[in-house]
């Protein structure tokens, strides 16, 4: 028995020896950027390295105090328990890795249920159509067929799953991992939707363009803030593609903190990423070349460019490169990196006690207003008219996203959010809610008639906030590769082919599975390259083809 236990210990003692061995050479990995890409390449990193057995440490650059990059909440009136997404607002259940994660991380989700919501498309003159949603789904469908017929719906249905069938091919061998976006994208036949604009692709798989200008077009301009002739085809199929929409209680940005936290990687919050160059040491016994890393921390006094302590093996960019300010060094990018225009969207939330006003919309007084307000071009608009296109209406969509507790008065008031191409003015919001609102937004006012005035505060909370949020997605037929050059990754290639939190998180996966790929192939062990599997995308849910959204 004693001779048993011996020869246990020192089979486990050879055991822990090797992985020692393994372990004193782990490759350093820099991230930089902690958005859904970042933190997904930080995750996935930890597993398929932990899969194949090779060491690797992590270490992730935000310039930032928080994770999540441009899924960000709020909180109403400075309430900690009341959060509000101010970006990137839901997701799927199709979009397998956020669906996933959620599962694996026991993040609890809400629906969107819609209630006895009205929504609603306005063209800035009048709305070109109005749904109860309180109305069972077949008379909602027999609306739409009234008004548009059979054959422009059932076709751009139809178009869009069969799109995004494509499209799921991504997650699975042999199409991922990828090393070349423009090659997959060719191999799958997403080209076409591509090369497109969604006008043009809905046009020539025979959709009634009164159809794809009333209700596809409101789908592209609340997505992505884009007309159909401003905008490729395949984002206008992911536009058409919210059914089973959900979003994570306390906000999404939870689903990359948890990513961040499994990965175990060190995270430098306020550190910027000034200066990427490879290691000039001679006498370095490493055979491939290292990167060294200037940052700058926002919270010191000096502010002052400071050559990072360690050397990395890798470097992943993983925010828009235009945006990051990071300066490579002569010759380091073997592939210059595409820089792709984005769209500045104004997002403005605010409290009120008013509800929207009739006459703002051309109805007579007392005539309930529609909750959600979608918009399209008017008769008279092109796709340029108004401010980015905005056209008559002036704004994408006004939401009314729930309600909210004034601690002043002690009672609830409407939440709304409006997505605008240029700053709300108080005149707008006068208009919009029947009221005047005071020229900073927030203040009290008198309302009523002789002898029956009263003061309120028709403004009692007010948040407006610009993102470049997505790309102006013209329609193209390359996109930017993953790989820079050995060792250097780059993910937001992935934006100007589709922009969402599941996208970046599929690029950020890609990469990271590329990295486990190379690491295994020099060290001449570990795993096929290539293999595609144990994800968090695949663990739980294969991603469906043609019968589920993305």
């Amino acid at each position: 028995m004693r001779r048993a236990m011996i020869w246990a210990a020192t089979v486990l003692s050879l055991v822990a020896a090797a992985f020692a061995v393994e372990s004193k050479n782990p490759r350093n990995i820099a991230i930089i950027g902690a958005g859904a890409a970042g933190s997904s390449t930080a995750y996935h990193l930890q597993k398929y390295a932990e899969e194949d057995g090779v060491a690797v440490n992590i270490t992730i650059f935000e310039k930032t105090d928080r994770i999540g990059g441009r899924t960000l909440t709020i909180n109403p009136f400075g309430n900690p328990s009341d959060r509000v997404e101010l970006g990137a607002s839901i997701f799927v259940e199709i979009n397998a890795i956020l669906y996933n994660a959620t599962k694996e991380f026991g993040l609890e989700t809400t629906g969107f249920g819609d209630g006895d919501r009205i929504m609603a498309i306005w063209d800035g003159d009048k709305f070109v159509l109005e749904i109860d949603q309180s109305l069972p789904s077949w008379r909602i469908v027999l609306k739409i067929f009234w008004k548009y017929g059979v054959r422009g719906p059932v076709n751009a249905n139809r178009l869009m799953k069969a799109t995004i069938a494509k499209f799921l091919n991504l997650y699975q061998a042999p199409y991922f991992p990828f090393r070349s976006l423009t090659e997959r994208a060719n191999e799958l036949d997403l080209l076409e939707a591509t090369s497109l604009t969604g006008e043009e692709f809905l046009r020539k798989n025979n959709v009634a363009d009164i159809y794809a200008h009333d209700i596809v077009q409101a789908s592209t301009r609340v997505n992505y803030a884009s007309n159909l002739a401003h905008i490729h085809g395949l984002d206008t199929m992911v536009s058409m593609a919210p059914e089973g929409a959900m979003s994570v209680i306390g906000g999404n940005w939870r689903i990359f903190d948890k990513m961040v936290s499994k990965s175990g990687a060190a995270v430098a919050f306020n550190t910027s990423v000034t200066s990427i160059a490879l290691d000039q040491n001679k006498d370095s016994a490493s055979a491939t070349p290292k990167y060294s890393l200037k940052t700058r921390v926002s919270t010191s006094e000096a502010a002052n460019d400071e050559s990072y302590p360690a050397l990395f093996d890798h470097v992943v960019i993983a925010t828009p490169y235009q945006f990051s300010d990071i300066k490579a060094a002569d010759g380091l990018l073997q592939q210059p990196i595409d820089e792709i225009p984005y769209i500045k969207l104004h997002v403005t939330i605010f409290a009120s006690p008013f509800s929207f006003s009739p006459a703002f919309f051309n109805f007579s007084s007392g005539t309930r207003v529609p909750d959600t307000v979608l918009t399209t071009l008017a008769d008279g608009d092109v796709p340029t008219s108004g401010v980015q296109g905005a056209g008559k209406a002036g704004f994408y969509s006004i939401s009314t996203i729930g309600r909210a507790f004034n601690p002043k008065t002690g009672k609830l008031e409407y939440l709304y959010k409006i997505f605008s191409p240029e700053k709300v003015t108080a005149d707008f919001l006068s208009s919009l809610l029947g009221v005047t609102i005071p020229k900073d937004f927030t203040g009290e006012t008198s309302t009523g008639g002789e002898g029956d005035s009263h003061v309120v505060e028709p403004i009692s909370w007010y948040y407006p906030h610009v993102f470049y949020s997505y790309p102006k997605a013209y329609p193209r037929v390359t996109f930017q590769d993953p790989i820079i050059r050995d060792g250097l990754y780059y993910t937001s290639g992935m934006d100007s082919f589709i922009s969402t939190m599941e996208t970046n998180a599929l690029m950020g996966m890609n990469v990271a599975r590329l990295i486990v790929d190379d690491i295994s192939d020099a060290v001449g062990g570990g795993a096929e390259p290539s293999k595609g599997e144990h994800s968090l995308a695949q663990d739980d849910q294969q991603p469906h083809h043609g019968d589920e959204e993305l």
